[in-house]
């Protein structure tokens, strides 16, 4: 079986399921919630009408950039759960066995799952980004802040967003290539990304000297790619912050280790 035919099938197992629409449904409505949250704070701050915790009301520049980019702040763990469930839910009901059988190149496989993670990233990056920029570019017109929409700088962090949505599903199939229960997998993704790099992170903003060392975890990367995110804004600690192109490799560096890790490990064994 060629690439373009390991690609296809692939298309069809992941567009022929539920379990894509669900999850995106789920994070237009968490994105959505967070951006309004955030832009009702800020906005409400920023124009007065909500009373601050202390001295003059913030600047309006940089608001809506900030909310606009909770979509990958708090969304980034749905493109990472779904390209873990790309190669998990395989493992668990055991559809990996006829698709080794009719491709024993098993690299083309995973290789044509990088693809369809990719198009999986970008689409649920479009449903983030829109989530995000609806719902707060609602509520900072509602306190009369400019929505910053018709600027060139809002768009290119739109891009950002989308290519760190793209990543961050290849990250999540390397992690399923590593990690081959499925239970497992999403148990150690939802640790690491709501409990432990908040929790290493917070402490790298207090902690002199560590904060440089947290610059290079994932989520700290993947907001350098975007460019300005609220954990970015409230927790960089004084330490140093990549080059956004530098976040993006970073990022890619991650799924292209585990990748490999798993190609030479779990992607070879037989199937239980």
């Amino acid at each position: 079986m060629t690439l373009l035919a390991a690609t296809r099938s692939e298309y069809t197992k992941q567009f022929s399921t539920v379990g894509w629409w669900v999850l995106g449904i789920v994070l237009v409505v968490y994105v959505a919630f967070t951006a309004g949250v955030l832009a009702f704070v800020f906005g409400g701050v920023a124009s007065g009408r909500l009373t601050g915790a202390s001295g003059p009301a913030p600047a309006t520049d940089g608001i809506p950039e900030l909310v606009y980019s909770s979509a990958t702040a708090v969304g980034y763990v749905f493109p990472l759960l779904i390209g873990t469930l790309m190669v998990t839910t395989e493992f668990r009901h055991k559809t990996l066995t006829p698709t080794f059988l009719a491709t024993p190149r098993r690299g083309v496989v995973l290789v044509g799952k990088f693809v369809v993670g990719i198009l999986i990233g970008l689409l649920y990056g479009v449903l983030g980004s829109a989530a995000s920029i609806a719902a707060g570019a609602g509520v900072l017109g509602f306190f009369g802040i400019d929505t910053a929409l018709d600027s060139p700088d809002t768009w290119t962090l739109v891009g950002r967003m989308l290519l760190a949505y793209a990543l961050w599903a290849l990250v999540g199939i390397g992690v399923g290539t590593v990690v081959r229960n499925q239970v497992a997998a999403i148990v150690i993704v939802l640790a690491v990304t709501l409990f432990v790099e908040p929790i290493v992170r917070t402490v790298g903003g207090v902690v002199e000297g560590f904060a440089d060392v947290v610059t290079w975890f994932p989520s700290a990367a993947s907001d350098a790619l975007v460019g300005q995110t609220i954990f970015g804004a409230i927790g960089s600690g004084g330490g140093g912050t990549l080059e956004w192109w530098a976040g993006g490799l970073v990022l890619l560096g991650y799924a292209v280790v585990l990748l490999v890790i798993g190609l030479f490990t779990t992607w070879r064994r037989d199937i239980d």
